[in-house]
């Protein structure tokens, strides 16, 4: 007998689930942004400066134009506040593994995070793939995908579902403005 597990199916947009979405897209083995850690995500949540990953990369140029600058407040200072925008600008260079992990689809890992991103090549190719899988499971790209050797049917159906609601989509684009995933093969021969 199976259990039964009921999840939020909101994915990025899911109010209860933004700050672990967030606390996950910066971690270590995600995008890894040093300085922005699960204290600083918080507070930033509960302040509205960052409701979802896009949010991140413009925070800069949103501090610019803001009455209140990141360095005036509680426990930040000028050098802190350029050590994290420095940080966050540094990582505008992402491999599509660490992007497409950092997404946190479910039962996508890091590992078939790099499988895909081996499989697919750039995230152009990953997208189109997985938007056009998201369709139907009797698509070709939802098929192509289940044949991946490590990725099975329930992981496809994840992705899928994960590209079919259209927020999840819609951030990823505005994400895709602001950060530029890079081959894997420009990532390993670096």
């Amino acid at each position: 007998k199976e259990d039964a597990v009921r999840r939020c199916t909101g994915g990025l947009i899911c109010p209860a689930q933004r700050v672990e979405r967030l606390k996950h897209f910066v971690s270590r083995n995600a995008v890894d942004i040093e300085g922005l850690g699960v204290k600083h995500i918080k507070s930033f949540y509960e302040d509205g400066l960052i409701q979802s990953p896009p949010d991140i990369f413009t925070l800069q140029a949103r501090d610019k134009r803001a009455s209140t600058k990141l360095a005036e407040r509680e426990g930040w200072g000028e050098t802190s506040a350029k050590k994290l925008f420095d940080a966050i600008a540094a990582r505008r260079n992402v491999s599509v593994d660490r992007f497409i992990y950092a997404l946190g689809i479910p039962h996508v890992g890091e590992t078939t995070a790099r499988l895909l991103a081996r499989n697919y090549g750039s995230i152009e190719r990953f997208r189109a793939s997985m938007r056009a899988g998201a369709k139907g499971r009797a698509s070709e790209a939802f098929a192509e995908l289940d044949n991946i050797e490590g990725i099975g049917p329930t992981v496809a159906a994840a992705i899928a579902d994960f590209f079919a609601e259209p927020h999840n989509v819609a951030v990823v684009a505005d994400l895709l403005k602001e950060v530029k995933p890079e081959p894997l093969e420009a990532v390993d021969h670096a």
